[in-house]
């Protein structure tokens, strides 16, 4: 009767739907090879002698996919990569070169400005340029998820609707 019980439940837990992956979330689509801008994050703890550290909160990274992101597929936490289009510069010292390999995660993020309370979300962890890692910490430009009026009534015309987008 115990056992019979326990198999019960556990029937119960894993014929329940999972919400992991809400269908109401926006869903972000980019693929492969499009440039997409991030915007970098202050660090908590920098350090003195990490030259990425010494740029600024907001500073763009313009970054070329070398994955498909596609929310209907990646699930939480996976992997991306990408490469720098353009060198970040400060005081006319190149801090990190472009071509430098950058490494990220898709993740599903809780969010007070979207309605659907999550959004998807690509988080640039770091940077690897001549053979040194910087960690760093970047999300997506919020433009991205933002459209001006100009780009919803571009999207609607091409049929786009609200899906994540890149240059």
């Amino acid at each position: 009767m115990k056992r019979s019980a326990i198999v019960a439940a556990i029937v119960v837990l894993f014929a329940a739907p999972s919400f992991s992956q809400n269908a109401s979330i926006r869903p972000l689509q980019i693929p492969a090879g499009a440039i997409v801008n991030f915007e970098l994050q202050s660090r908590l703890n920098p350090s003195a002698g990490d030259p990425a550290d010494a740029l600024p909160a907001g500073t763009k990274l313009r970054v070329k996919l070398l994955d498909n992101i596609d929310s209907s597929v990646d699930q939480d936490g996976s992997a991306f990569q990408g490469v720098l289009v353009s060198p970040l510069e400060q005081n006319n010292r190149i801090v990190l070169g472009a071509n430098a390999q950058v490494n990220g995660l898709f993740a599903l993020l809780r969010s007070r400005q979207h309605p659907e309370g999550f959004k998807y979300e690509l988080l640039v962890t770091n940077v690897v340029d001549g053979g040194r890692s910087y960690v760093v910490t970047a999300s997506l430009d919020p433009s991205l998820f933002e459209p001006t009026p100009t780009q919803t009534a571009a999207r609607s015309a091409m049929g786009q609707g609200s899906q994540g987008t890149a240059e």
